[in-house]
């Protein structure tokens, strides 16, 4: 572990270096490759660091506490500080071994969440709008900013179908275990008789990609511009500015027609078609590795179900890692670290296991 840890210091160093020189800031795209790279990697260099001092300080403590010239009472400070060390030292051997896991690649992605309401009816459909606040509700208090792409509503407001991007800080590392069905069990608006109902929505939850990394041959889209039927004011339903996208090859739909203008709709109707794409890719690549990550905090399939909120009880039921919370109002209120965190906790948990 430690070969490995100086190599990755050396090659932190050679990065300082290299951003410090005037013809690499010139170069804007070598720059923030190199800018990446370099923060990614200053986490693990600052904690070995802490970790040779603190081991440093641990050897001195022992030649102190052992050294008959010593003065006693240096020696007796010196054997009285050598177990905390001990647990400082080991704590950081915990962190940097975390730290040493391989990165998902998308964890620094913006993403795309899409959800549809599933079995349920009218009241799939509420669910789906309340876990669209929920979201919402979390991006904000992470001050990520969420742009509607996309809504279909029923009669009573709630979501049929709603598309959205959430931009900021390491937002696909924090909800990338978010996809999948999500039940809920309570007593519909609609319900005269006070009968506890279960219902459904799925969640899927795609890394958003640029351009350059799948290609998409104009030749094999259809391109479909209507009449907007959503928010947005007389000028979006009075011109043709919702735009549908059908990737041909893969029969993949995209339907955007939040914006104003039907060039606006189209690019983000691009943007949600790449997501997709690159989502079926890493579909196909997992399947190779499926028996790898069996065990782990689920597959991120949208037909895995993956959460109970139990409405009559205040409860919250995460069955991948069978967490339980009686905290489902505050939860809806987008307090999600309580769920996320233990997601993330056992996620790295079976990674040690595996490595």
């Amino acid at each position: 572990m430690l070969d490995k840890l100086a190599e990755i210091n050396k090659r932190f160093e050679k990065l300082t270096g290299e951003l410090a020189q005037p013809d690499v800031s010139q170069n804007q795209a070598r720059y923030r490759k190199l800018t990446l790279e370099h923060s990614g990697l200053q986490e693990i260099v600052e904690c070995y660091q802490r970790y040779l001092e603190t081991q440093q300080e641990l050897e001195d403590n022992h030649e102190l506490a052992t050294a008959s010239d010593e003065d006693p009472e240096i020696r007796e400070m010196a054997t009285q500080e050598i177990p905390e060390l001990s647990q400082q030292l080991e704590e950081l051997e915990k962190q940097i071994q975390l730290l040493l896991l391989p990165k998902d690649p998308n964890d620094s992605r913006n993403i795309i969440i899409e959800i549809r309401a599933g079995t349920g009816g009218d009241e799939a459909a509420l669910f789906a709008r309340d876990l669209f606040q929920m979201y919402a509700h979390y991006a904000e208090d992470r001050k990520w900013r969420l742009k509607l792409l996309n809504e279909s509503k029923n009669d009573l407001g709630g979501f049929k179908e709603v598309t959205f991007s959430i931009e900021g800080k390491d937002v696909f590392s924090r909800l990338k275990f978010e996809g999948g069905v999500h039940r809920v069990q309570r007593v519909p608006k609609t319900e005269t008789q006070g009968r506890i109902h279960t219902s459904a929505a799925t969640v899927a939850v795609l890394p958003e990609v640029e351009d350059v990394e799948v290609e998409i041959n104009p030749g094999d889209l259809r391109i479909d511009v209507y009449r907007s039927s959503g928010p947005g004011g007389q000028s979006v339903n009075t011109t043709d500015s919702a735009v549908r996208i059908t990737h041909i090859p893969t029969g993949v739909v995209v339907i955007c027609q939040n914006e104003k203008s039907q060039l606006k709709n189209k690019a983000q109707a691009l943007k949600v078609l790449r997501a997709r794409l690159y989502e079926k890719e890493l579909e196909a690549q997992q399947s190779a590795t499926a028996e790898r990550r069996r065990g782990m905090v689920g597959t991120g399939d949208r037909s895995e179900r993956i959460r109970t909120y139990n409405f009559p009880q205040g409860r919250l039921t995460d069955h991948r890692i069978n967490l339980t919370l009686y905290k489902l109002e505050d939860i809806m209120l987008g307090k999600l670290e309580q769920v996320i965190e233990p997601l993330l906790s056992h996620h790295q948990a079976e990674l040690l296991k595996a490595s």
